[in-house]
């Protein structure tokens, strides 16, 4: 395949027409919160209370203080490259064809995944009405899988009909997503909310201060979504937008997220979930939406009735938000040469990477399909959130670099951040563990081959800080006491990791960085 690459500023033409600008601050708000909160903050909270009891509340706050070190470097960057898909580019202009089709092939493990993981997370809560749906451990059925598969087909048409389309429909869906999950979470506290359930069933750290941090990648699957603001960035009216955007999506999502730990904490019942009282660990076996089957048969319709509704309706945004963020992606990749170039049409009258989006959707719904023979969708989670923080990343080591080629000065502010979204994307990827890791990096491996790897060695030493992290990182895993070996205890090798990671990995990426002359060259290839 040839290596091409198309410049933000060059989206006529051969790149196969230009996206629409059209996505004002509002929207862009909506859009990014819309495409937050989902199933994680409906389902991540009591796996994260499986493993640190009420204490996975300070998770939470880890997971946002790691991701608001990720999102400024998404601020700075998405403002310097403009692009649809912007942050499957944004390593090719710092580090080279090589390295940007790793980062480009995590983004793409993420994307796939999400929508489907989505859509089920929307037939669980249809199980209510249908028990069918689900069999008795809480995995789709055929007619589960199948309903989720028309979800994904009915997400196509949103995104489709061009971003004013998707604008109006996320402004009235999105927004009343919102008012929903607040009143939804503020009413399991004030209503059925119980004090004692923070310290009565072995304190507030039953399990002590590893698993805090271990429930960390968790939640992380619920902070990825701030990602699709840069997805959407061509189309957005201008910088503002994308700056502002992204600063108010993480604040309103971390408010979301906190209250939603608070509020399940506050609201557990033992006997409701069928698990033995005070045994954190057996939340595990809970597979229905909590949310739901804590308000079921308690004597309070009227929130039973918003959890109904939030369980269908914040899954169903999520959705349809991560396939056209999706689409974006695929359309970037099409734009540096990754695939066949077919990909990075736009579609004449609506604006919108038809066939990208129809790709993204077809393999969503055979994944959707898949997840009736097999193991449950929502158990990828975990392979999601590491190909996703492999990916996000590559962000902060670009930031750097884009600024060390350009001849910017330096700032200890954000040569801080920088290093704080990188350490916390590498704790991230290793407090996932085994088999996560491998199983994310062996699909990455795979998809990066495929898609022609060995075709341009050129750029390969550009790209060693890269797979030299991934590699440490899915070391780590293996011998940590996240991972499959146990051979280094949890503190000794998250510290280990960072350490390596911020003063090891990352100069190194930024030594790394393409010349000003290489880029030039690459840009006219």
């Amino acid at each position: 395949m040839a290596q091409t690459t198309d410049s933000s500023t060059d989206n006529s033409g051969e790149a196969g027409g230009s996206l629409r600008k059209g996505i004002s601050l509002l929207p862009m708000i909506i859009l990014g919160v819309g495409g937050a909160v989902g199933t994680g903050a409906l389902f991540s909270g009591i796996g994260m209370a499986a493993v640190a009891g009420p204490a996975m509340i300070v998770s939470w706050v880890i997971g946002c203080v790691i991701y608001t070190f990720i999102g400024i470097t998404y601020v700075d960057m998405s403002v310097r490259f403009p692009e649809a898909g912007g942050p499957a580019r944004y390593s090719l202009y710092t580090h080279g064809w090589v390295a940007n089709l790793v980062n480009s092939v995590g983004s793409l493990v993420w994307y796939l995944l999400i929508p489907p993981i989505e859509a089920i997370a929307t037939v669980t809560a249809l199980s209510y009405f249908d028990s069918g749906l689900l069999n008795a451990k809480g995995d789709p059925t055929l007619s589960g899988a199948l309903v989720a598969l028309v979800l994904l087909v009915v997400y196509i048409p949103v995104n489709f009909y061009g971003v004013k389309i998707l604008a109006r429909i996320n402004n009235a869906l999105g927004g009343v997503k919102i008012v929903l999950y607040l009143l939804l979470a503020v009413g399991f506290i004030l209503v059925m909310g119980r004090a004692s359930n923070f310290s009565a069933f072995g304190g507030f750290a039953p399990y002590g201060i590893g698993p805090i941090f271990a429930a960390v990648p968790i939640a992380m699957f619920a902070f990825g979504a701030i990602r699709v603001i840069p997805d959407f960035a061509e189309e957005a009216k201008d910088g503002r937008t994308l700056k502002v955007g992204i600063i108010y999506t993480l604040i309103v999502q971390f408010v979301i997220y906190v209250l939603f730990s608070v509020a399940l904490i506050a609201g557990l019942s033992w006997g409701t979930l069928s698990t033995k009282v005070g045994e954190w660990t057996a939340l595990t076996k809970v597979t229905a939406n909590p949310f739901i089957a804590l308000t079921t048969n308690r004597g309070v319709d009227w929130l039973l009735v918003v959890a109904v509704i939030v369980g269908i309706l914040g899954p169903g945004v999520a959705g349809y938000v991560y396939q056209g963020a999706g689409s974006r992606v695929l359309l970037a990749m099409a734009r540096t040469g990754y695939v066949p170039k077919r990909f990075k049409e736009i579609h004449a009258r609506h604006k919108t990477p038809a066939l990208s989006l129809i790709v993204v959707a077809l393999i969503g719904a055979a994944l959707a399909l898949l997840a009736a023979p097999v193991p449950r969708i929502i158990s990828l989670i975990d392979d999601a959130v590491v190909g996703g923080y492999i990916s996000f990343g590559a962000v902060p080591a670009a930031m750097l670099a884009v600024r060390k080629q350009r001849g910017e000065s330096f700032s200890v502010g954000s040569t801080i951040i920088a290093a704080l979204g990188f350490g916390g994307a590498s704790l991230v990827v290793y407090w996932s563990g085994w088999p996560a890791v491998p199983y994310a990096v062996i699909l990455i491996a795979i998809g990066s081959v495929l898609l022609g790897f060995a075709q341009n060695f050129k750029q390969l030493l550009h790209s060693l800080w890269y797979i030299v992290w991934i590699l440490f990182l899915t070391v780590m895993a293996a011998i940590g006491s996240v991972g499959k070996g146990n051979e280094i205890s949890f503190d000794l090798s998250s510290v280990l990791v960072a350490i390596v990671s911020v003063f090891v990995i990352l100069p190194w990426a930024v030594h790394s960085r393409l010349s000003v002359d290489e880029v030039e060259q690459l840009e006219a290839s």
